[in-house]
């Protein structure tokens, strides 16, 4: 195995840069802000069906010619239709990781993330419409969904290269994820209610126009890099390109190297086993709850909403401790991501296994809280490890890592399908059993390969040159941070 080179040094943020409570006056949290309601509705876009094919497929009243009341689902699929359904998103969705880093590479990532985002945001308001002409075509435009949405991941990392400061990397990416939780959070039970009150399309109406006014705001206020931000401080802007070092001027990436790496392979094995426990309650837990406990539609959506409540919380708490940790100098950057990666998934193992065996709601509930929220430390390791080995790789090291990780999100449904066909609380243990394996087996592989240091098939351009993506030269700046003073 390659020996890693010596340890970078995390420096502190200097007492001119440090947080405050006004955070619009720091650009970066503006940044983080933004991208965290980006990924708000990332996956408030991508979990409305996983309520609304429960009111989809629910039984209806309907009379009949005769005066006959029957009751009838407005969607009669099987429950490996059903399976198709909720994951054709992630056929799209595993395309564009690769071509989606590789172009935030080249042009830069912010304009495509919005893209990405306003892209899936139209198409979901005609989503109710082509569920009703056929099943085929709800099926081929949540695969289409799922094309834009891929590139979000990988062209978010290519943000954080350059708005990122080394020392903050971990609680500036871990916020911006943690808004993939919160929506969760709160598109569970709207969706639930919407579908009570408005009927199953509201959820697509509501969750599709808030993405598109989402993606206006950050078209607008969100700029390729600090260098082009005309708001940016004099001193924020030196903090940041300091700290950062060179990450701008790539036109080629070392895949042989990249693909034959043991820190990166560590990555793409923590990605992978994170997302198949996640991927699957994500999918499943509304009808989880329904089939173990008898849950309503709405019931469910807030029970299955109280998970990724935790885990949204827990990212914020593991991202700034991760950073503080590294500030004191005692841990390496390898030691603390390894620490927080394989102690969240041995974690999640231990409490994955608890709810297999639960045998009350409140106890079930409990423990898949605690298995997913414990996941908040996890991508405080693993999700920013990309940023630590590669910087100016970070968008394509993302889209790899992602594409191995958006399998679990085809074949878990589909497996949890064919493995549940009764509904009996020992077809969901064997999912929960599934779970817990891949989990300890991702700690095993990423607590062996890790490494928090750059690795020697780095390859940058000295320089600072920026993209042309703003209507400006690559070699001059239209920022007046550049010829002010500031007192930050």
């Amino acid at each position: 195995m390659q020996q890693d080179p010596a340890p970078e040094r995390i420096d502190p943020a200097p007492e001119s840069d440090g947080f405050s409570w006004r955070f619009w006056e720091k650009r970066r949290l503006v940044v983080a802000l933004l991208a965290f309601f980006g990924f708000f509705n990332v996956y408030a876009l991508r979990v409305n069906l996983s309520v609304a094919v429960i009111a989809m497929t629910e039984p209806i009243e309907l009379e009949l010619d005769n005066g006959t009341t029957v009751y009838v689902p407005e969607f009669d699929w099987s429950p490996q239709t059903k399976g198709l359904v909720l994951s054709s998103f992630f056929y799209g969705y595993l395309l564009t990781q690769l071509p989606g880093g590789w172009l935030a590479s080249k042009i830069g990532g912010h304009r495509m993330f919005a893209i990405g985002v306003g892209a899936t945001s139209l198409l979901t308001l005609f989503t109710p419409p082509l569920a009703h002409i056929s099943t085929g075509l709800l099926v081929t435009v949540r695969v289409i969904e799922g094309l834009f949405e891929g590139v979000t991941y990988p062209c978010i990392h290519a943000v954080w290269s350059v708005w990122a400061p080394a020392g903050e990397r971990a609680r500036l990416a871990s916020f911006a994820f943690s808004g993939s939780y919160v929506g969760t959070v709160v598109s569970l039970p709207v969706s639930a209610y919407l579908a009570r009150y408005t009927g199953w399309p509201g959820i697509f109406y509501v969750s599709g126009i808030f993405g598109l006014l989402w993606t206006t705001i950050w078209w607008l206020v969100v700029k390729e890099s600090p260098e082009r931000d005309p708001h940016i401080t004099a001193a924020e802007l030196k903090y940041i390109q300091e700290s950062r070092g060179c990450t701008r001027g790539v036109r080629s990436h070392p895949w042989r190297a990249m693909l034959s790496s043991g820190p990166v392979w560590a990555i793409v094995a923590a990605h992978f086993s994170e997302n198949w426990g996640f991927y699957t309650l994500l999918t499943f837990l509304p009808t989880f709850m329904q089939d173990a406990f008898g849950f309503s539609t709405s019931s469910s959506g807030w029970s299955s909403a109280v998970p990724y409540l935790a885990m949204s919380l827990t990212l914020q708490v593991s991202g700034v401790l991760a950073d503080w940790l590294l500030s004191l100098r005692r841990l390496s950057v390898t030691a603390v991501r390894r620490l927080f990666t394989c102690g969240a998934f041995v974690a999640q193992t231990v409490f994955m296994l608890g709810a297999a065996y639960s045998s009350s709601p409140s106890a079930c509930i409990a423990c898949l809280t605690l298995a997913v929220g414990l996941g908040g430390f996890a991508w405080s390791g693993f999700s920013v490890n990309h940023l630590d080995i590669a910087p100016p790789h970070a968008s394509v090291l993302m889209g790899v890592s992602n594409t191995v990780a958006t399998l679990p999100g085809i074949v878990s449904p589909a497996l949890a399908g064919a493995i549940v066909t009764d509904k009996s609380p020992e077809q969901w243990r064997i999912v929960f059993f599934i779970s817990s394996a891949i989990y300890l087996s991702g700690a095993a592989l990423y607590g062996a390969l890790c490494s928090g240091n750059r690795q020697a098939w780095v390859v940058e351009v000295e320089g600072d040159a920026t993209f042309d993506t703003d209507g400006a030269s690559t070699t001059t700046y239209d920022n007046k941070a550049l010829d002010r003073s500031s007192e930050m």
